[in-house]
Parts: C-alpha cells; sequence; structure tokens
C-alpha cells in the first residue's frame, strides 16, 4: 500500500520535505503495528518541512486551527492577523514544531503536563478561546475527564484543537493491564510519558461524550496526520 504525499506545508506553504523514522522495533511490537501502519505513523511524526521544521503532525494541527476561524493562506499568515492576536490561548506542553509559531501571541498560556494536570486544570470556567495540546491526550489516566476540563475553561463557542496517534484500522483500547509503553526510548528520560491509551478510529466519541457539540477531523495527509477540532456550545440549549 502506497501512502499519499502532502504537497505543500499549512505552516508556511513549502513544498519540500524530508523523512525520517522515528519508531523504534519495541514501540512497534508493542502497539501490534503493521508495517503500513508503522509506515503512516513514521510519517506523522518523521516528515517535516525543510523551511520551517514542522511536521505532518503540526501542519494538522496548524489546519485545523485555520479551519475553525475560517483562515485561508497559511498559518503564518493567520497568526498576523488582529482578530488572531486578541485570542486568548492554553497551549498545554508544547505542540511540537509549531509552539515556536503559537509563542508569538501575546495573550498564550502555556503550562506543562503533567505539572498542570489536565484532569484539573488550575483555571477558572470560561477563561480561554482556545485550548491546544498535541499527542497529550494520549498520556492522561483518565482523558474523558481530560476533555472536559478544555471544554470547562473554555468560553461559550470555543475551540479544543489536539492531535492524538491514531491507529485508523482498530478501535482504541486501554494500556491498562498491558506492559508499560513509553513514547522515547529511555523510559528513566523525564520526557518519556507513559501512555495510558491507543486511540483508533473511535476516538471521536470521546469528544461528544465531554460535552462538544461539533467534532472536525482535519487531515493534511490521510492516514498518516490528523487533527481534530472540538467547539464547545455557544449556548447551554446548543447542546
Amino acid at each position: 500500500m502506497s501512502l499519499p504525499q502532502v504537497q505543500q506545508c499549512s505552516v508556511c506553504g513549502g513544498t519540500s520535505f524530508v523523512s525520517s523514522p522515528v519508531l523504534w522495533p519495541e514501540l512497534i511490537q508493542a502497539w501490534g503495528l503493521s508495517p503500513v501502519e508503522a509506515a503512516y505513523i513514521d510519517r506523522q511524526q518523521g516528515t517535516c518541512c525543510t523551511r520551517c521544521g514542522n511536521s505532518l503532525r503540526s501542519q494538522a494541527l496548524a489546519k485545523a486551527i485555520k479551519s475553525a476561524y475560517g483562515s485561508t493562506g497559511t498559518f503564518w499568515r493567520f497568526l498576523c492577523s488582529p482578530r488572531t492576536w486578541l485570542l486568548k490561548i492554553l497551549e498545554l506542553n508544547e505542540a511540537n514544531t509549531l509552539s515556536r509559531s503559537l509563542r508569538r501571541l501575546p495573550r498564550r498560556t502555556f503550562a506543562f503536563y503533567p505539572e498542570a494536570d489536565m484532569q484539573q486544570l488550575p483555571y477558572p470556567d470560561s477563561t480561554f478561546d482556545a485550548v491546544i495540546h498535541s499527542d497529550t491526550l494520549e498520556h492522561v489516566p483518565n482523558p474523558l475527564t481530560g476533555l472536559k476540563e478544555c471544554l470547562r475553561v473554555l468560553r461559550p463557542g470555543g475551540w479544543c484543537f489536539y492531535t492524538i496517534p491514531i491507529i485508523t484500522g482498530r478501535l482504541s483500547r486501554t494500556r491498562q493491564g498491558l506492559p508499560p509503553s513509553h513514547h522515547g526510548q529511555s523510559t528513566t528520560d523525564q520526557n518519556d510519558m507513559l501512555v495510558q491509551t491507543e486511540y483508533g478510529s473511535d476516538f471521536w466519541e470521546q469528544v461528544l461524550s465531554a460535552g462538544f457539540d461539533e467534532c472536525r477531523i482535519v487531515t493534511v495527509e490521510f492516514p498518516s496526520a490528523q487533527a481534530i477540532a472540538a467547539r464547545k456550545p455557544r449556548r447551554q440549549f446548543d447542546a
């Protein structure tokens, strides 16, 4: 099976990409990945724009954000809009290489998980216009609670944008009771985070169960790179 190839970077508009493998045999075995699944996850994490350095994962996230706000053009152009500068944004963990661009926004709040517990965020209700996190939810012990917390701190009509590793040909499963699996080759590294959930094609159920009234799936290259845009109801009776 041949995978489609992204043609243009949604962040900067670049058209040149470089790829390198990121998976290792132990993780491929622990997750039971087929050669095709390993290939598209490698592309998600290891294929980057040579101009701005953003991976396909970050490009999908940027495209999801632009889509929600009706923006055309590159993500860099979106960041230059006065409307964008007014947005109050919470970024949980660095959104991969896209975080370098998000730092430009004057009303961005950054919090590092797990110091800021996604299951009990230290912010009042209806504080932010957008919450952004990338490949973090799969590490949260109760991801549904994490999404409910994102919903709580969003203003009505606000958006939660995020990515998770999705294995499209299977259903999600908890790793409870399975051997520990970390993202990172050394489990002693402080950046290695224990994987709690392996996400499959039913990931959207958590979004709606958490109380969001809209779930968009935005891709730059299927099945390699998808991002989720989840909207909080504008009014209570919208749900």
